[in-house]
C-alpha cells in the first residue's frame, strides 16, 4: 500500500488544499464503489430479487470468484483512501462513513473466510498440502499489478495454480487475498482467530483418529513394558503422519498469511504447538523404562524416527515461538540415546554373565552364539542411530591392534572399525566378548579335537552372520578375512588331533607285504575308532561340513586306493573297507546322527 508520508505533506502548506480535494474525491469514489458491493452482497435491497439471490451464495464461490476479486479490490481502494484522508484531513465528514463501511465489509469477509475454509476442508487437508511440490506451493501467490494501489490483485497466479492442482486450488488464493485484505485493514486478529479455531480442530481430530490421545505422557507412572511396547508401535505410526500434518499446516499458514509473518507465526503456534510438544514428550517415557537388552530395538525405533525427523522438525518449527518443540525433540533424542547406550552395556554384561556349564553335544553352535549374533545383526541395521548415539565413546575399548586387519593393511573405506567408527568398534567389541566366552566354553570338552571343532563351528557361524548382513559393511572385509584365517587354524588343529593317527597309520602301496598287514590292521582300528567318535559330532554349516570331509578324503583316499589296488580282496583277511566303503563312511560324518 502506498501512503503519503507526513514529512512530505508538511513541506508545503500550499499543497494542502489540493491534497484535501484529492483525498475527498478519492474517498468519495471509494465509498461509492465499496457501498455498491456491500449493498449487493452484504445488505441487499429487500425489493431487489437479483441481490437477494446473490446474498445466499458465497462471494468466493466458483461462479462468483470474479466478483470476489473486485470486492477485495474495492476494499483495497477504500482502505487506501481512508489512510490518505487520515493523513491529510482527519476531520472529513466522509471518513466516518468510510470506516463504517469497512467494518461492515470486514464482518462479511470473516464469514467468507470461514466459508472458504469449510467448503474446501478436504482440499486443505494438511497431508495433501504437505505433498505439494515446491513448485506448486511457490505458485500460490497473489501478484500485484505494477503501479496499482494495494488490493488490486492479479489472478494470473491463481489460474496457474488452478491448472496444476485443480480448480479447488483457487481456495488457497482466495484465503490469501482475504487474509491480506483483513490484515492490512487492521483486522488481523479477527481473521487469525477464525483460522486458528478451524484448523486446530482439524489437527486435533486427525491425531485423535490415529490414537494420539492414548499415548502416556512423561509425567505418568512407568507403564508395564507390554503396554508401553504397544504404545511405541502406535507412536511410530502417529509420529510419521503427525509431522506431515504439521508440515502441511506450516505451508498453509505461510501462504495464507504471507502478508504478515507475525500473524502466520501466531496461527501456526496456536494450531500445532501443544500437539507437537505432546508428541515429542512421549519418548521420554520410553527412555525411562528399565534398561534390559530386549527393549533396545523398540527404543532404537523411536530414536531413529526422531533422528530422521529432526531436519524436518527444525524446518517446520523454525519460528522463535516454536523453539520449545525443537528443544523437546532434541532432549528426547538425547535421553533415548543414553537409554540405548545403557542397554548395550547391559547386553554386554549378559554375555559375560552367561553361566551354562554343559558342553553342546557334538561340538555344535552354542545357543549363546546364535542369540548374540542375531542381536548384533539387528543392531547393525540401526547404523545411523548407533553412530549418532555412540559418537566418541568407544575410543577406550581395548580391542587388539590387528583386530580389524588381515595383516596386509587397508585404507579407511575397507577398514572402518580400525579407523575410528564408534559403532564398528562397539559391535566388534561385543563380538570379541562373545568369542572370549566361546573360548571359555570350549574348555568344557574333554576331547581337545572336539573343542577345536566347536570353536570352528562357532566362528564359522559368526562369519556367516557377518557376511550376510549389514555387519560386513560395518566391520569391513579385513575383519572377515582375519577371522576366516582363524577358522582355518581351528580346523587344522582339529584335523591333526582327530585324524592324525588315522593318516599316519595309512598303509602305502610301497610297503613290503610283511609290513603292510600290520599297517592295515592299525589303520582299520584307527579309522573305526575315529569314525565311531566323529559320527556323533556335528558341523551345522553344509559348506564347512563338505570342506572338512573333502580335506579328510584328500588325505586318505589316494593312498588307501593305491594300496587296495596293489593288494586286492583276498590278499589279507583283515581288509574291512573297499575304497567305496571308506568314501561312504566319510560321507556319513558330521551330521550328528550318531
Amino acid at each position: 500500500m502506498v501512503l503519503l508520508k507526513p514529512s512530505t505533506l508538511s513541506k508545503s502548506s500550499k499543497l494542502r488544499p489540493q491534497q484535501e480535494g484529492f483525498s475527498e474525491s478519492l474517498i468519495g469514489d471509494s465509498v461509492e464503489a465499496a457501498d455498491a458491493f456491500i449493498r449487493q452482497w452484504v445488505s441487499p435491497h429487500p425489493h431487489d430479487s437479483s441481490s437477494s439471490s446473490c446474498s445466499i451464495s458465497s462471494l468466493f464461490a466458483a461462479d462468483n470468484r470474479g466478483e470476489g476479486r473486485r470486492f477485495l479490490d474495492a476494499l483495497g481502494r477504500l482502505q487506501y483512501a481512508i489512510q490518505s484522508v487520515i493523513l491529510v484531513n482527519p476531520g472529513s465528514a466522509k471518513l466516518a462513513r468510510a470506516q463504517e463501511l469497512m467494518r461492515t465489509a470486514m464482518k462479511h469477509l470473516q464469514k467468507e473466510f470461514y466459508r472458504v475454509l469449510k467448503s474446501n476442508r478436504r482440499f486443505l487437508d494438511p497431508e495433501s498440502v504437505s505433498s505439494w511440490s515446491s513448485g506448486s506451493s511457490d505458485s500460490i501467490t497473489t501478484t500485484r499489478t505494477s503501479g496499482s494501489p494495494e488490493g488490486e490483485l492479479d489472478s494470473e497466479s491463481s489460474t496457474e495454480l488452478g491448472s496444476e492442482r485443480g480448480g479447488d486450488a483457487e481456495a488457497i488464493v482466495d484465503l490469501r487475498m482475504i487474509a491480506s485484505c483483513m490484515v492490512s485493514s487492521g483486522y488481523d486478529k479477527d481473521c487469525a482467530n477464525i483460522y486458528k479455531k478451524f484448523r486446530r480442530k482439524n489437527i486435533v481430530d486427525a491425531l485423535s483418529n490415529l490414537g494420539f490421545e492414548n499415548l502416556p505422557s512423561a509425567q505418568m507412572q512407568k507403564p508395564e513394558w507390554e503396554i508401553l511396547e504397544k504404545k511405541i508401535k502406535s507412536w511410530l505410526r502417529v509420529a510419521r503422519v503427525a509431522i506431515t500434518l504439521f508440515n502441511g499446516e506450516r505451508i498453509l499458514c505461510d501462504h495464507i498469511f504471507s502478508s504478515s509473518v507475525s500473524v502466520a507465526e501466531s496461527a501456526f503456534v496456536e494450531i500445532t504447538l501443544q500437539s507437537a510438544l505432546n508428541l515429542f514428550v512421549f519418548p521420554i517415557t520410553v527412555a525411562k523404562c528399565r534398561k534390559t537388552a530386549e527393549k533396545i530395538f523398540p527404543t532404537l525405533d523411536v530414536y531413529q524416527t526422531i533422528l530422521h525427523l529432526i531436519p524436518k522438525i527444525e524446518q517446520i518449527f523454525s519460528y522463535d515461538a516454536t523453539a520449545s518443540v525443537r528443544t523437546q525433540a532434541a532432549e528426547s533424542l538425547e535421553k533415548l540415546g543414553e537409554s540405548v547406550n545403557s542397554m548395550m552395556i547391559e547386553f554386554q554384561s549378559s554375555i559375560t554373565k552367561e553361566s551354562s556349564k554343559s558342553p553342546i553335544p557334538g561340538g555344535g553352535v552354542h545357543p549363546l552364539t546364535r542369540y548374540v549374533m542375531n542381536f548384533i545383526v539387528f543392531l547393525a541395521d540401526y547404523s545411523d542411530s548407533l553412530t549418532a548415539i555412540l559418537k566418541d565413546k568407544e575410543s577406550s575399548l581395548p580391542l587388539p591392534e590387528d583386530y580389524f586387519s588381515s595383516g596386509g593393511g587397508s585404507n579407511n573405506e575397507e577398514n572402518p572399525g580400525k579407523n575410528g567408527s564408534p559403532m564398528a568398534a562397539r559391535l566388534a567389541w561385543l563380538i570379541l566378548v562373545l568369542l572370549c566366552k566361546i573360548d571359555t566354553k570350549s574348555r568344557l570338552y574333554s576331547d581337545a579335537a572336539l573343542s577345536y571343532l566347536f570353536l570352528a563351528n562357532s566362528l564359522r557361524y559368526i562369519l556367516i552372520k557377518v557376511r550376510t548382513s549389514n555387519l560386513r559393511v560395518v566391520l569391513g572385509d579385513d575383519w572377515v578375512a582375519n577371522h576366516e584365517v582363524k577358522v582355518s587354524q581351528y580346523l587344522e588343529k582339529y584335523e591333526k588331533m582327530a585324524w592324525g593317527d588315522v593318516i599316519t597309520s595309512l598303509p602305502r602301496d610301497s610297503m613290503a607285504e610283511a609290513k603292510a598287514e600290520g599297517s592295515l590292521r592299525r589303520f582299520n582300528e584307527a579309522f573305526e575308532e575315529a569314525f565311531k567318535k566323529h559320527k556323533t559330532w556335528v558341523v551345522p554349516d553344509p559348506k564347512l561340513r563338505d570342506e572338512i570331509k573333502a580335506s579328510i578324503t584328500r588325505k586318505l583316499m589316494p593312498g588307501y586306493t593305491g594300496f587296495y589296488k596293489k593288494y586286492p580282496v583276498g590278499s589279507f583277511k583283515i581288509v574291512r573297507f573297499t575304497p567305496e566303503d571308506l568314501n561312504s563312511h566319510i560321507s556319513d560324518l558330521y551330521i550328528g546322527l550318531g
